[in-house]
């Protein structure tokens, strides 16, 4: 009985280990979208994956910064997430360059990227021929948002078509009591404002060779002069509340109607959203000053730590391709004010600032990269406290340009 037993141990072992279910693959995100609408945006990728058949591990850290200094620090650790957002741009060359990241190249191919990836961002996550990171939106960051109610209140009859009468509607607004520039007054807010006049004002040419070229004549050119006593002249437009401020915050002015306008990237609309704002109803989006103004793409993705875990790496092929979806990534830029990754999506449902930003895209004459693009971390972090400097001191012009020159040169 006892040697019977014995044999029929493995046997029903066999049977057991064949009726139970396989692991579900299992992966830690570790992102930066806390505000209400972007927590609603990254559910749609969580409920993607897990649709796909795997289990969100959701570890969300307010700020990108933070998020970013965790993922390394984790990475750097051997303790990593299995996947962490990094922007589309030279934030994450490093790692590369260490060997800590895994290759998307199969999904990659599978998807077919090199045709529905705009060259912006196929050039950020695409390293000598390699795809180490999955793109998983597209947002413009210097889109001039405008609140309807706010302007019909200070008698400002039409949108504004260039900065001289962006500054008229803005005197309006201050005229009637109430902020004309919603602005959160923290160093990559600022430098937001600042490209936005940089590629409105100075155009493509300008801002090609400050960030691309960093082309010291041109920093210390009479037009980059004008690009930068129009930032600051933005500054007297802002509340004493800026300082310190949140950018939703900022969104948040505009959305209870005591604030005019607000330059920053299209994530906002994901903060509309969740308050039931409509475009074209509540308010207004203006993505540039005339038609042929640059449309300056920035992206997030997501990096995937290498690992020695075969599950590990099986989760982060699923997630790659699941959160790179068409239904996905249609569901995710409805919520989040993003435009998708792909071309090959039909928008005709998202709202008529999305569709604004897909129509323009398809120019590819106004498709400017962001300047991160361009820049190392510490090159952008030098340029970010400058101006921010600026933006906050009275200071000479031509000394703000020399600095710029010293920073983005050296």
């Amino acid at each position: 009985m006892l040697a019977l037993l014995c044999l029929a141990l493995p046997c029903a072992a066999a049977v057991a280990a064949q009726a139970a279910p396989a692991a579900r693959p299992r992966a830690e995100v570790l992102h930066w979208w806390t505000s209400g609408g972007e927590a609603a945006a990254v559910r749609t990728l969580a409920d993607a994956y897990r649709a796909a058949g795997g289990d969100w591990v959701d570890t969300a850290i307010a700020g990108n910064e933070q998020a970013r200094a965790v993922a390394l620090s984790r990475i750097v650790g051997n303790d990593a997430p299995a996947a962490a957002l990094f922007n589309a741009s030279r934030q994450f060359r490093e790692l590369i360059d260490q060997g800590l990241l895994i290759t998307l190249d199969d999904v990659a191919q599978r998807e077919g990227w090199d045709a529905i990836l705009p060259e912006p961002i196929l050039n950020a996550v695409r390293v000598n021929g390699h795809y180490y990171a999955a793109p998983v939106s597209l947002h413009m960051p210097t889109w001039i948002w405008y609140s309807k109610v706010a302007l019909r209140k200070a008698g400002v009859e039409k949108e504004p078509t260039s900065f001289a009468e962006l500054f008229l509607a803005l005197d309006k607004l201050k005229a009637a009591g109430l902020i004309p520039l919603a602005h959160g007054g923290q160093a990559w807010q600022d430098n937001i404002v600042f490209r936005a006049v940089l590629a409105n004002l100075g155009g493509r040419e300008l801002y090609l060779k400050a960030f691309r070229d960093r082309d010291p004549a041109a920093i210390a050119s009479p037009q980059f002069r004008e690009v930068l006593s129009t930032f600051k002249r933005l500054h007297s437009y802002v509340d004493a509340g800026s300082p310190g401020r949140n950018w939703n915050d900022a969104t948040a002015l505009l959305i209870s109607n005591r604030a005019g306008f607000q330059i920053m990237g299209d994530w906002v609309k994901a903060e509309f959203s969740s308050a039931s704002k409509l475009p074209g109803r509540d308010y207004g989006c203006i993505p540039g000053f005339g038609a042929h103004s640059p449309y300056i793409i920035q992206g997030d993705a997501f990096v995937f730590p290498r690992s020695t875990s075969a599950a590990t790496l099986r989760a982060q092929k699923l997630l790659a391709s699941a959160i790179t979806g068409r239904a996905t990534q249609l569901a995710f830029s409805a919520l989040k004010g993003s435009i998708p990754i792909r071309a090959d999506v039909d928008v005709s449902t998202l709202d008529q600032c999305a569709r604004l930003g897909v129509s323009i895209m398809k120019d590819r004459s106004r498709q400017l990269g962001n300047d991160e693009t361009w820049l190392t971390p510490d090159q952008n972090g030098a340029l970010a406290d400058i101006l921010t400097d600026y933006w906050n001191r009275d200071l000479a012009v031509s000394t703000v340009q020399q600095r710029i020159v010293a920073a983005l040169t050296d």
